[in-house]
């Protein structure tokens, strides 16, 4: 437990994992605070869910009403055939679906852990850290505004580009490419819209995405395989959005009306997806939580998932130790089997599902429609549901309260 003089702790990131942690920390009994790059909280953002263990932290922050009534309103996932029919639908209580109860953005959700943790943590936005130096009592920290500040311990939980990260390990911890990148973007809703997530797989290793928000419009992706020379995420946003047009030409279905929004986007993001393989979380008094230590990649669809439960975990061996090197090491031992059973991505991906030709594109989407068919999904719901899959743990969750 903290001493008499609480523990001054400060988090860099207020997206999901540094608000989380911030949020337990304070509750017992550390003085938190998190500076964050931005001027103000990055509130955009796709559909992320929030499934396992992350819903059990969840409710024991008092959240899951909060985060229901966001919902995005998306009912399931529709494969779309090349023809622009559907080939394959996974409706939201499928046995086999991509559609989660607790479906929120991922703007909605930073607002929500913001607002749970502002009035017991010391939030500063529009200022980073630009050196750390440790000594045997605490770290000193400077920050891009010039201040210098002492602080007990130092975590770092902004993302998976963490700049933070490079301060603590310089290049030690590894980004494994998956040689695809995704770009992510808001675009007006038309008529022709539903409320499903619909996924249309083109050739030449393409894939674009279409799903429905709760704000009246919708949010587009666009995926595709590059080598891994190619560095488009360090490129400026006019060459990003002329990369994606190039990228557009002649896939099909919606490509086009993508291709016709980008000028206008002004939340494109484009990154390379890859994952974090750190081999360490902590040195000293200095750690790291969430995508930063240990991003699985968006394909996984379990990001959201780990930043939660690794704030929670963290948080709760900081309060069980005195030494903060004996709640680093429980905190490591106790979430590295369950990273690394997430990060392991089925094999041959994401190749095997950005076929190359029209002819792997046909056998892709006609297994999507056998898996499908309520016949397979019968079988299936025999073994597994949504809701044994919610309870499943993959790590025991300890009551640190």
């Amino acid at each position: 437990m903290p001493t008499a003089v609480a523990k001054k702790v400060l988090l860099s990131g207020a997206s999901i994992a540094g608000p989380t942690v911030a949020f337990w920390l304070a509750k017992h009994g550390f003085a938190v605070t998190v500076v964050e790059r931005a001027p103000a909280l990055r509130l955009g953002g796709q559909n992320i869910d929030i499934n396992g263990p992350a819903r059990k932290v969840i409710r024991k922050m008092g959240l899951e009403g909060a985060i229901l009534a966001q919902n995005t309103t998306e009912v399931g996932l529709q494969i779309i055939g090349q023809d622009g029919q559907v080939a394959g639908e996974f409706p939201k209580d499928a046995s086999l679906t991509g559609t989660r109860e607790l479906e929120i953005l991922r703007g909605d959700l930073v607002k929500i852990l913001y607002d749970c943790s502002r009035q017991d943590v010391d939030y500063r936005f529009g200022d980073s850290i630009t050196a750390l130096e440790q000594h045997p009592d605490e770290v000193v920290v400077t920050f891009a505004s010039g201040k210098t500040e002492t602080f007990h311990l130092v975590i770092a939980a902004d993302g998976v580009r963490s700049k933070t990260r490079q301060l603590m390990f310089g290049e030690e911890p590894q980004f494994k490419s998956l040689g695809l990148y995704i770009a992510y973007m808001t675009i007006p809703r038309q008529s022709t819209d539903n409320d499903w997530w619909r996924w249309y797989t083109a050739v030449d290793r393409r894939v674009l995405m279409l799903r429905p928000d709760n704000k009246g419009t919708i949010r587009a992706s666009v995926a595709f395989l590059e080598d891994d020379r190619e560095t488009h995420e360090k490129r400026p946003i006019d060459e990003q959005k002329s990369v994606l047009k190039t990228k557009l030409a002649g896939a099909g279905w919606e490509a086009d009306r993508i291709r016709q929004a980008i000028d206008a986007a002004d939340d494109l993001y484009l990154d390379k997806a890859g994952q974090i393989k750190a081999p360490r979380w902590s040195a000293g008094r200095l750690a790291m939580v969430g995508d930063a230590a240990y991003c699985p990649t968006p394909i996984s669809g379990k990001g959201t998932t780990l930043a939660i439960v690794g704030a929670y975990v963290l948080a709760g061996e900081l309060s069980r130790h005195e030494r903060h090197e004996d709640a680093f090491a429980a905190y490591e031992k106790r979430m590295r089997p369950y990273v690394d059973e997430v990060q392991k991505l089925p094999p041959g991906t994401p190749k095997l599902v950005y076929p190359e030709t029209k002819f792997g594109v046909s056998v892709l989407n006609t297994v999507a429609g056998i898996v499908a068919s309520k016949p397979v999904q019968k079988v299936v719901s025999l073994f597994s549901s949504n809701e044994a899959e919610e309870e499943q743990e993959g790590i025991e969750l300890p009551d640190y309260e």
